[in-house]
């Protein structure tokens, strides 16, 4: 008589995606034919405006823990556009075992599409291990308009440990692929003047436009820690460390009226 194999043990964490389809709905609007989420991540449509269509990413319970594995994933169809965001900060908290947690998404934008992908910040708490990837596929005519804010830990605390991964590809060649890491166990100094300066905020607002082939911005200043750096493509990559989420979101958003549709 044999025995049985041993059964593995059921993943740690949550397994959840979201998933949406936007496509040009032959009217001068945007039509949503999937529209669907799981556990923590909930879908919902929001306000038109003009051909755009508006989703908003609502957190359903406490995530991403340890362990968990949260993934957004948005196709957008030839003429449609998308504006998507969240309803609240996304907090990464420790988990049970000490496993990290892990944050995807990815976008793909075909010809004349357009994606504006606004979250509310991400905050690292103590404690907590978070892998954030976010990756986007762009094709010639496409355009982008990407946010992304990260809190290093809450008033008063450390933060946890965060690395983030921003990967962007355009009629199937690189356009930006920058990495990041912060917190305990991060290389050595991440917090010193060669790198953060002390700062706990930081964010970067990312526009492409085809339209930047004929007029692209020049690099210039937005202050001691705010940069304004040209791609090499038709895309502009705005970088701000300030002492406050308010402060940052100040200077992000002058740099969106400045820069994006």
């Amino acid at each position: 008589m044999t025995s049985a194999p041993p059964l593995s043990p059921p993943p740690a964490g949550v397994r959840a995606t979201a998933r949406i389809r936007a496509t040009a709905d032959g009217r001068g609007g945007t039509a949503l034919p999937l529209l669907a989420g799981e556990g923590p991540l909930a879908l919902r449509r929001t306000r038109s405006t003009g051909a755009e269509a508006g989703v908003m990413l609502v957190g359903a319970m406490s995530a991403p823990l340890g362990g968990d594995h949260l993934t957004v994933e948005a196709a957008v169809g030839p003429g449609a556009s998308l504006a998507l965001g969240s309803a609240a900060a996304t907090l990464a908290l420790p988990g049970r075992g000490g496993e990290p947690a892990r944050y995807d998404v990815h976008l793909t934008l075909d010809d004349g599409a357009s994606v504006r992908w606004l979250p509310e910040p991400l905050v690292s708490v103590r404690g907590s291990e978070l892998r954030v990837h976010t990756r986007v596929e762009l094709a010639p005519t496409a355009r982008l308009l990407l946010r992304e804010e990260q809190v290093l830990g809450r008033s008063g605390e450390d933060p946890g440990l965060l690395r983030s991964r921003l990967s962007v590809t355009r009629d199937g060649r690189p356009l930006l692929d920058q990495d990041l890491a912060c917190g305990p166990g991060a290389p050595h100094g991440w917090d010193g003047p060669a790198g953060l300066a002390g700062h706990r905020v930081l964010g970067q607002l990312l526009v492409v436009d085809p339209d930047f082939a004929e007029d692209p911005p020049r690099a210039r200043t937005l202050g001691e820690f705010a940069a304004v750096t040209p791609l090499a493509g038709p895309a502009v990559l705005v970088t701000v460390l300030a002492p406050d989420a308010l402060t940052l979101r100040t200077l992000l958003e002058e740099a969106r009226a400045t820069y994006a549709w």
